[in-house]
């Protein structure tokens, strides 16, 4: 049966040592943020994985270390 909502997938991956990959979609939910912010941030180089079919997908860890450098650079400026 598949896994429908992203705790769930999250928590089944998580015991494997795997970490979901989120939607541009996904991740403007999780910031609460417009797909302009986030079309802005990976122009600015938020990191996005590469996938075999359109669009793009991004790994909530690397995005949020990248957040957190993106912020310290904006205040060290």
């Amino acid at each position: 049966m598949a896994t429908k909502t992203l705790e769930a997938r999250t928590a089944q991956l998580a015991a494997v040592g795997l970490t979901p990959l989120l939607t541009q979609t996904q991740l403007q939910a999780y910031y609460g943020v417009s797909d302009w912010t986030v079309n802005q941030w990976v122009r600015r180089g938020c990191p996005t994985e590469a996938t075999p079919f359109r669009g793009r997908r991004f790994d909530l860890d690397r995005v949020k270390a990248w957040i957190s450098q993106d912020v310290a650079a904006a205040a060290s400026a």
